[in-house]
């Protein structure tokens, strides 16, 4: 875990108010329980009362959205595998998907695995997923299945993201290992400290379906704010008008981010927008 760094003074400040609110899930507003406060969830319905719009932003699949959707009364939509998939919160369908196409996601997994040996290989659906006999099953696979196929049929299908994971290097790690050699081909990121980093297609990320999803409703990235992380948050909150990270953040985002505020354990993004929303 990286270090906690204590919360800066903050203020709603001058200028407008936000017209979108984009959020991470996991380590932004969901606890270390795995839970998402009353608090929390009453301060997004002030952003919505006053004529605004919230997105949820995540590395899950759709197949771990269930209890998120329920929570937030199965209202609007979800971006969901870091960008690759547009997720229905109301209807629990997946309504617009950018998967990483077949030639590259051959030469992803090829390249991968001759630059981090021991690497195991997953393919990870809406609500399916599918590995080689190397990778490790954790926590967030729990849910589902997984299905053990060879290659052929493993990356013979467009998919929204690759999963990679390694039985001793942490996430870090693998990233640094991985980016130089996926430069140009796809994009990589991680979002959590397992030892799993997350590819998707090139030009995708939190940030490109976030932007789109902006200009569908007439926003400029002025008039959006963002809450993240880890480094999958990255791009997103660079696109923002202004980027908040909690507490609890990874290094690269503590530094990254425009201001640092309360963690997820202590409702910080709740706090914020109860300022914003005052």
């Amino acid at each position: 875990m990286p270090p906690v760094m204590p919360p800066v003074a903050m203020s709603a400040g001058p200028g407008p108010r936000p017209l979108l609110v984009a959020t991470d899930l996991d380590g932004t507003i969901v606890r270390s329980d795995g839970t998402v406060s009353a608090r929390t969830v009453a301060a997004f319905a002030r952003v919505e009362a006053a004529g605004a719009r919230f997105v949820l932003v995540t590395g899950r699949p759709p197949r771990l959205m269930g209890g998120i959707a329920e929570t937030f009364g199965h209202r609007g939509a979800a971006i969901c595998s870091n960008g690759a998939l547009i997720h229905d919160l109301a209807t629990g369908k997946v309504v617009e998907e950018n998967p990483i196409p077949v030639p590259e996601l051959v030469e992803a997994a090829q390249r991968l695995r001759a630059a981090i040996p021991g690497l195991g290989l997953a393919v990870e659906y809406a609500a399916e997923l599918a590995a080689d006999p190397l990778y490790e099953s954790g926590d967030w696979d729990a849910d589902v299945e997984i299905d053990r196929i060879p290659d052929a049929e493993l990356f013979g299908r467009p998919a929204p993201k690759l999963l990679g994971k390694h039985p001793e290097l942490s996430a870090d790690e693998l990233l640094a290992l991985a980016r130089p050699v996926l430069d140009g081909i796809v994009n990589v990121y991680h979002s959590n400290g397992t030892r799993l980093i997350e590819v998707v297609a090139p030009g995708v990320s939190k940030a490109s379906a976030l932007a789109a999803l902006a200009r569908q409703h007439g926003i400029a990235a002025a008039r959006t704010v963002a809450f993240g992380d880890m480094p999958n948050d990255l791009p997103m909150m660079a696109w923002a008008g202004t980027s908040y990270a909690v507490a609890n953040a990874h290094r690269d985002v503590l530094d990254a981010a425009d201001q640092v505020i309360g963690g997820h354990d202590e409702d910080g993004v709740a706090a914020v927008l109860e300022r914003l929303f005052a």
